[in-house]
C-alpha cells in the first residue's frame, strides 16, 4: 500500500487536536488530523471553559455557536459538606467575563466536539485511523497504522490523550493515580427540586471526600470524589463499584448531596490519574499536546483548557519558525508550556487534598483563603497566551 506524505499530521481529533488545527490554519498552515474512532465521540458528559480556554476558541470565530449552546454560570460557590453553608461566594456571568476578559462556559463534550468538527475539514479528518507505530526518518516520521496505511509526515502531533501512541515513541512514563476516585451523573435540574442556586458551580467539601456539580442545558452535571481506594487495579479506566457504594460514602452528607447523588443509577467508578510532565515534550519531528503530555486531575476543571492553550502556542511557534524549522518552534514550546503545565497539574494535585479536609484549624485556613478568587484562582482562568505566554503563580497562590 502506497505511502501518503503530509507536511503535518495531528493524531487525535478530540478537542485538542481539532482546535490545534483550525489555530494552524488561521496562521496559514494545512494539517491533516487521524483520529481512531470511526466517529467523534467525546466521552464524559460535560466540560468547563474557563475563561483561559474561552478566549482562545473566541479568536478561532467559534464565539457565538459555543455561547449559544452553553450555560454561563451565575456563580462559583463551596459549601459545608453537612451544613450546606456557603464558605465562599463569586460571582460568574459577567462579572467574571469583565474580571478575566473572556466567559466562562458549561457545555456538553457533544457540543463541543460538533462546533470544532464542523469548523474543520472533513477532507482533512481521517477516521477509523488508529496509529500502530512511529518511526522517525531522515526527511520526517513514518506513521503505521493498524489498517495497514502509512503516512510519512514532516511533523506529527500527538494530541492522542493519556494513553498517547505518540508519547510511547517520546517517553516512557506512565499514569499514576492519586489515591481517589469519582462517581459521574448527568441529572435532569427538575429532578433536584431541593437544589440550591442551580445554575451555579458548586463544590461540596467534606472530610474524605467532596462534590462538584453544575448546570448544562437543562440538567446538573457532577463528579462525586472519594479517597480511596489505596491502589487501582490497573492503568486509569473505570470499574464496576458494588451497588450503592456511592450513597453509603456519602449517607452523613446535606441532603441535597444525597438527592443529587440518588437521582440516577451509579455510574462506574473512575480511577483519577495523573500523568508526569516528560522531561522532554519532543523527539525529532513528534511532538505532545494537552493530555498526552500532562494530563491532569480533574479538580481545576483545566484538562480541556489547558489543551487549548497548548494549541494556541503550537501554532504560533510552528509557524514562526517555518516549515524546517520544527527544532526551535518545539523548543519554544516546551519552554512556554511545561513550567505552566506543571504548576496546574501540582494545583490540581494539592486541592484534592485541601477540599477533603476535615472539619477543623486547617480547613478553617483554606475556607479563608477560598473567598480571595484572585489569589489562587486568577493565575490560571485569567491566562492569556497571547500576551502572557508563560503563566505561573507564586508558590503561595497555586492552591487554597
Amino acid at each position: 500500500m502506497a505511502t501518503t506524505d503530509v507536511d503535518i499530521a495531528v493524531i487525535g481529533g478530540g478537542i485538542g487536536g481539532l482546535t490545534l488545527a483550525l489555530a494552524l490554519r488561521q496562521r496559514g498552515l494545512e494539517a491533516e488530523v487521524f483520529e481512531q474512532a470511526d466517529a467523534l465521540r467525546e466521552v464524559g458528559a460535560a466540560v468547563a471553559i474557563a475563561a483561559n480556554g474561552s478566549r482562545i476558541l473566541q479568536r478561532l470565530g467559534l464565539g457565538d455557536q459555543l455561547a449559544a449552546a452553553a450555560v454561563v454560570p451565575t456563580a462559583l460557590q463551596y459549601r459545608h459538606w453537612r451544613s450546606g453553608t456557603v464558605v465562599a461566594d463569586h460571582p460568574v456571568g459577567d462579572a467574571y467575563a469583565r474580571r478575566f476578559g473572556a466567559p466562562f462556559w458549561g457545555i456538553h463534550r457533544a457540543s463541543l466536539q460538533r462546533t470544532l468538527s464542523e469548523a474543520w475539514d472533513v477532507e482533512r479528518l481521517h477516521l477509523g485511523r488508529c496509529l500502530a507505530g512511529v518511526s522517525d526518518r531522515a526527511d520526517g516520521v513514518l506513521l503505521t497504522f493498524r489498517d495497514g496505511r502509512t503516512v510519512n509526515a514532516r511533523t506529527v502531533i500527538g494530541a492522542d490523550g493519556v494513553h498517547s501512541q505518540v508519547r510511547r515513541h517520546i517517553d516512557a512514563s506512565v499514569p499514576v493515580y492519586s489515591g481517589t476516585s469519582g462517581f459521574r451523573g448527568m441529572v435532569p435540574t427538575d429532578a433536584l427540586p431541593s437544589l440550591p442556586s442551580p445554575s451555579a458551580v458548586q463544590f461540596w467539601m467534606g472530610p474524605g471526600g467532596h462534590v462538584l456539580h453544575y448546570a448544562v442545558g437543562e440538567s446538573v452535571n457532577f463528579l462525586a470524589v472519594l479517597d480511596g481506594p489505596e491502589r487501582w487495579p490497573h492503568q486509569a479506566g473505570h470499574v464496576d463499584a458494588g451497588q450503592g457504594e456511592l450513597n453509603a460514602a456519602f449517607a452523613d452528607w446535606h441532603p441535597v448531596v444525597r438527592e443529587l447523588l440518588g437521582a440516577v443509577p451509579q455510574s462506574p467508578r473512575w480511577g483519577l490519574f495523573t500523568l508526569p510532565s516528560p522531561l522532554h515534550w519532543s523527539r525529532g519531528r513528534s511532538v505532545l499536546l494537552g493530555d498526552a503530555a500532562h494530563a491532569m486531575l480533574p479538580h481545576h476543571g483545566q484538562g480541556a483548557n489547558l489543551t487549548i492553550e497548548d494549541a494556541a502556542v503550537l501554532a504560533r511557534c510552528i509557524a514562526d519558525a517555518g516549515p524546517e524549522g520544527y527544532e526551535s518552534a518545539f523548543g519554544r514550546y516546551e519552554r512556554l508550556r511545561r513550567p505552566r503545565a506543571r504548576a496546574v497539574q501540582r494545583a490540581s494535585w494539592d486541592t484534592s487534598e485541601a477540599l477533603h479536609l476535615p472539619d477543623g484549624p486547617t480547613a478553617d485556613i483554606r475556607d479563608e483563603r477560598l473567598r480571595t478568587l484572585d489569589g489562587w484562582l486568577g493565575w490560571i482562568h485569567g491566562h492569556d497566551p497571547e500576551s502572557h505566554p508563560a503563566s505561573v503563580p507564586p508558590l503561595a497562590d497555586a492552591h487554597p
